[in-house]
């Protein structure tokens, strides 16, 4: 596989797993449920949340500038997101850890739902 068939590849996986837009991510991590999602090393910020900044950072890129970091960012976003969307629990996610975490990588589980 080039390349160029691995960013594509990437893109679209992870044009298709972030569904919150820039705007509506930031403002999402700028919430307490947000800041309080995910682990913290030594009381700091959060992995997810962390990650959620560099997020609306590729979101408002074009495509022809991303870099290879971008593309290693995406493809770190995309397995996150799987990995985490496998493990739903039962009931009503909307106000549970899990979608606020998810939420922190710029998946909102309750678009579309």
């Amino acid at each position: 596989m080039t390349d160029t068939d691995r960013h594509r590849e990437t893109w679209d996986a992870f044009r298709e797993l972030v569904n919150m837009s820039p705007s509506a991510l930031e403002k999402w991590l700028a919430t307490e449920e947000s800041q309080a999602a995910g682990q913290h090393k030594d009381g700091g910020e959060s992995t997810g949340h962390a990650s959620g900044r560099t997020i609306v950072d590729i979101l408002r890129k074009k495509k022809g500038d991303l870099s290879d970091a971008d593309y290693a960012h995406m493809r770190k976003v995309i397995g996150y997101i799987r990995r985490h969307l496998a493990q739903r629990p039962s009931g009503d996610v909307r106000d549970t850890r899990w979608r606020h975490s998810l939420m922190n990588w710029g998946h909102d589980p309750l678009t579309g739902d």
